[in-house]
């Protein structure tokens, strides 16, 4: 064998390890992903009548791109947050209406992107609908961003109510218009939902749940949806009428991270 011979043997070797060490990583990176708990579910596997409009799957937030984590617009919680909910949805679908979810569990990714874009406080991109009236130098300190969230720890969930039967809602498209999230429901991006008086993730005080400028059928469609949230064991967030969280919690001290994929939970639920 001449010694060319030898030095591309030896090099063809080499190349093959190094493939073989970076195949043996991508497969670990792979295996390695978090999975939930076997007693999160599916919310669509308890009640699939209940609508799910997962925003952050989609560019309709206030980040304005989809976040991380989001691999599917599905809505996870666990079992009895999702039985509860389920409760829920059979006594107003009695009333003419349905639950609607924007956001179930959320990873830490989710969340620490978050964090990321609110420190960036040169992007302001969707500003003129999710926070008009706020400098983004507080949104720490006002509480609309945190390092931490209770949805992920499986039994928090952002929802509201749509009257029967449920129109479509119109997809947004990136870089249209925006118009302030606090608009008359008419002006504001359109949402199938009944009014609220604000629109979802509406970053102001008009989005306390109880706040007294909200009056006449505003107020009440955020009362029956607390209402009737609250008598199922659901507590709403005082600063956020579509934020409620069933009690007790299976996991009040712990923050998942897996994503939202069908992959990451147990295949019997």
């Amino acid at each position: 064998m001449t010694r060319l011979s030898m030095a591309v043997r030896s090099l063809v070797t080499v190349l093959a390890a190094l493939l073989a060490v970076t195949a043996a990583s991508a497969t670990a990176r792979a295996t390695t992903e978090p999975k939930a708990p076997a007693d999160f579910v599916a919310l669509r596997s308890v009640d699939p009548t209940i609508i799910q409009e997962i925003r952050y799957f989609t560019p309709h937030n206030f980040v304005g791109e989809r976040i991380d984590g989001y691999r599917q617009p599905l809505c996870i919680l666990t079992r009895p947050a999702a039985e509860a909910l389920h409760q829920a949805q059979q006594r107003l679908l009695r009333q003419g209406y349905t639950l609607k979810v924007y956001d179930c569990y959320r990873p830490q990714r989710s969340v620490d992107h978050f964090v990321r874009w609110a420190k960036d406080l040169e992007d302001q991109a969707m500003k003129a609908e999710f926070y008009p009236n706020v400098d983004k130098t507080r949104l720490f300190e006002d509480g609309y961003i945190a390092e931490k969230s209770g949805h992920s720890r499986g039994s928090t969930m952002d929802l509201t109510i749509v009257k029967l039967p449920a129109l479509p809602t119109r997809p947004y498209v990136p870089g249209e218009p925006l118009v302030p999230c606090f608009a008359a429901q008419g002006e504001r991006f359109p949402d199938n939902s009944v009014d609220m008086g604000t629109g979802y993730d509406c970053f102001d005080t008009l989005s306390h749940t109880l706040d007294p400028r909200i009056q006449g059928q505003q107020r009440a469609n955020r009362l029956l949806l607390k209402d009737t949230l609250e008598g199922l064991g659901f507590v709403n967030l005082a600063e956020e009428w579509w934020h409620f969280t069933y009690k007790p919690e299976l996991y009040p001290d712990t923050y998942f991270d897996f994503p939202v994929s069908t992959k990451s939970l147990i295949q019997s639920h």
